[in-house]
């Protein structure tokens, strides 16, 4: 016996009658309601007509409507074009017009939601394919999630009011915030006052050479800003309103326990090679104690799953939005992401573009900023001055076109270690000397590229040991760079 999907005729004939009746209606329903939620395909055409002649500014009622349909077989059937004449015969349908339109959405979705178990049942039943369950899994969520959107945000375009209003919000973060920081913060004074916090939308690459401390940064950043957040929702500042966020980290280089001993160490004041060795005191470890006990509250939610594919780690982020409600990504690292297609084809360059454009939909998706990590080439090593440049992205693909910002950590301490002279050479070691004393402790964020506002230099404290970045106490004299 074949299931008859959930539908309801009635309520589909009684709003095109009320559409043709009061045009003024279709403001009401249009932006929600489509063609294709209809489930008599007749009503759809009619519904899709009338949307063209309010579109065109002509009245849509029967009359208007009837050569359209002259030649329609499937009107012929309901009793040719009519029908439509019929359909306005009950003045009644203006009252419940929104709430006929509800109902027709609401039935859409679940002939949706009926379509999507179908195709899950038959996918897991057919063994003519190969055996890919995590895959279907994964086309599963992403399918069910297309569903659950349906019922948000209508369409993607606002009106000014709609956009207006939301540019206030944003100013009246800033405001709350004392100033500069209209996004998420993230919890360096300086960067945000360069950048204005992380942006809905935006994403934002953090690249640097190895030993720069690009994930360090990255993890300062996202406890910052989950325990912003938390400590909004202690104060029962509204989570809109907060300068903070539920974070997503997706860690594909470090297991989630290396990663929370780094955010430990970080918030603890002690080092990481000291915590994972157990060279603490008693003191020590009721720092560390105290220390885990804050971060236990924190909406900071790391997923260390290896080897994830750019759609996988879309569908892990849907589902955290919607559990969690996070509203920061960060990945570290994007080369270790794979693409859709067969690593065999040997077009790492494409794969790339495809993850980094992968990526930049998903912060438009879900509404959030993306912190997205990534290694540089080595022509960084053969130039006299080490500040990684956006050239040296380019082998990359579209990283940096797909990019709203591009930053890159620099720590010149790390270059002038390595040329150490030997000690013997008084003057040369004097030198080294004075020059190391300069950089020690301080690193550099480069803001190569900024969509919404300058590029330039922002210096910030490093403790090396606690892997920790903050705010230069001084920082006069120092050459900020700028366009």
């Amino acid at each position: 016996m074949q299931t008859v999907l959930p539908h309801n005729i009635e309520a589909e004939a009684a709003l095109l009658g009320a559409l043709m009746i009061d045009n003024r209606l279709i403001e009401d329903v249009q932006l929600r309601l489509k063609p294709e939620h209809f489930y008599e395909a007749v009503h759809g055409r009619v519904y899709e007509a009338v949307l063209r002649l309010a579109d065109r500014n002509m009245v849509a009622n029967p009359v208007t409507l009837k050569p359209l349909f002259e030649a329609d077989e499937a009107m012929k059937q309901l009793g040719g074009p009519g029908y439509l004449a019929m359909l306005t015969g009950s003045g009644a349908a203006l009252i419940g017009a929104r709430d006929f339109a509800q109902q027709i959405y609401d039935l859409a979705l679940l002939r949706a939601l009926i379509g999507v178990g179908r195709t899950m049942v038959e996918q897991a039943l057919d063994m003519s394919e190969d055996v890919d369950p995590k895959s279907q899994i994964e086309q599963a969520e992403v399918e069910l999630y297309k569903v659950a959107e349906q019922g948000g945000e209508s369409g993607s375009v606002k009106s000014f009011v709609q956009a207006a209003t939301e540019a206030v919000k944003q100013a009246e973060r800033a405001f709350n915030s004392g100033g500069h920081v209209s996004g998420i913060t993230t919890g360096l004074d300086s960067l945000n006052a360069k950048m204005g916090g992380l942006h809905r939308s935006d994403l934002i690459i953090l690249a640097g050479r190895p030993g720069m401390g690009k994930t360090s940064l990255a993890t300062n950043i996202a406890f910052n800003a989950a325990q912003r957040i938390t400590r909004d929702r202690e104060d029962g500042i509204d989570d809109e309103k907060s300068l903070g966020a539920a974070v997503a980290f997706f860690s594909l280089e470090m297991s989630a326990d290396q990663l929370a001993t780094r955010i430990l160490a970080e918030q603890s004041g002690i080092s990481s090679e000291n915590l994972r060795m157990g060279k603490i005191n008693q003191s020590e470890f009721r720092r560390l104690a105290q220390a885990a006990a804050d971060l236990e509250r924190l909406p900071l939610f790391i997923d260390d799953t290896p080897g994830l594919t750019i759609a996988a780690l879309r569908t892990r982020a849907r589902r955290l939005k919607r559990q969690h409600k996070i509203d920061l990504i960060v990945v570290d690292y994007l080369q270790l992401l794979q693409g859709s297609g067969r690593s065999s084809d040997g077009n790492r360059v494409q794969e790339i573009s495809e993850i980094s454009r992968g990526l930049k939909q998903l912060a438009k998706e879900l509404h959030v900023p993306v912190i997205a990590l990534s290694q540089l080439s080595r022509a960084v090593e053969q130039r006299e001055d080490k500040r990684p440049q956006l050239s040296d992205l380019r082998e990359s693909g579209s990283i940096e076109q797909d990019a709203d910002i591009v930053l890159f950590v620099y720590r010149g301490e790390y270059y002038i270690m390595a040329r150490r002279p030997d000690e013997h050479d008084a003057a040369k070691f004097s030198e080294w000397q004075a020059e190391m004393e300069r950089a020690y402790g301080i690193a550099e964020v480069i803001v190569a590229k900024q969509r919404h506002g300058s590029t330039g230099r922002v210096p910030l404290r490093f403790e090396a040991m606690i892997t920790k970045f903050s705010d230069l106490a001084d920082t006069s004299g120092y050459d900020l760079g700028g366009d």
